[in-house]
């Protein structure tokens, strides 16, 4: 459990994903020894995704790398989403969760294999000279787009951006990703964020996607601490590691690992949807 939870730990933080993406099938597929069941499984996930929040999200901020105005902005949504997603989530049967699992797996892997021209990451920080916060202060009569873009690009498709953050939050409740696996492409793709400056939001707003959906599985007896405790441990470990060398990493090269792994997970869930 520690080894697979570093390995989730280190894939989300370079990713955005928060882990959950691996932790859930390790724990179900049987690659650690055992199959939890996919509910039990998602909790001890949203464990995770808030321990990889947690280790990696700071990081993104001190080197002003994160846009926290448009992660609060989508966040004020995509917790809601949770809290809806986490009162429902005890009542959808398991293999319909590994179906939805999957079917969400693969779309958002074609959708980014399929994306092209991506816009550059800037190299500037999102220092402002008056106050010294990571992002520039907003003009009085901007409009909202302009006070939350960053310096090389501008955010775009807001209100879709918005239903995108909030289906994030759902499915961040019944499959325990953090909602990262929408979060990324929708800021990136639809929205014209730079992947890197998506996967550094990201980060940062998954801990708190996660903590509103974690608090009703833990009323609900669905979080067992003895998996959860080693998990997330390597969890913070891999987390810690991938946040701090994410510069290293081409994004092209980040895309295509994302596709990869994506494709990949789908495959497995489907068979066990199917009951292969």
């Amino acid at each position: 459990m520690l080894v697979g939870g570093a390995a989730a730990g280190l894939f989300g933080s370079l990713l955005g994903l928060g882990g959950g993406i691996l932790i859930v099938p390790l724990l179900t597929l049987g690659v650690l020894g055992f199959s939890l069941p996919i509910r039990d499984a998602v909790g001890v996930s949203l464990v995770c995704v808030i321990v990889t929040s947690g280790a990696s999200a700071g990081v993104y901020l001190q080197r002003h790398v994160a846009n926290l105005r448009l992660g609060m902005l989508l966040e004020l949504f995509t917790a809601t989403g949770a809290l809806v997603g986490g009162l429902i989530a005890f009542l959808i049967p398991d293999r319909l969760l590994a179906g939805v699992f999957a079917l969400l797996l693969v779309y958002t892997g074609v959708s980014m294999l399929r994306a092209r021209g991506a816009t550059p990451t800037p190299d500037v920080a999102f220092v402002d000279e008056d106050d010294g916060t990571d992002e520039p202060a907003p003009v009085a009569d901007a409009s909202l787009a302009e006070r939350v873009s960053g310096p090389g690009y501008r955010v775009r498709e807001i209100p879709r951006g918005v239903v995108g953050a909030t289906g994030a939050g759902v499915v961040s409740a019944l499959l325990g990703i953090g909602g990262g696996l929408i979060k990324v492409p929708v800021m990136h793709l639809l929205m014209g964020v730079p992947l890197r400056i998506a996967t550094a939001t990201s980060n940062l707003m998954i801990g708190i996607t996660a903590s509103a959906s974690a608090i009703i599985y833990l009323l609900r007896g669905g979080i067992d601490p003895y998996i959860a405790g080693p998990t997330a441990l390597g969890v913070f470990i891999g987390a810690s590691v991938g946040s701090r060398t994410i510069d290293r990493f081409d994004v092209r090269i980040l895309r295509v690992l994302f596709t990869l792994v994506l494709l990949y997970t789908a495959v497995a869930m489907a068979r066990r949807a199917l009951g292969v």
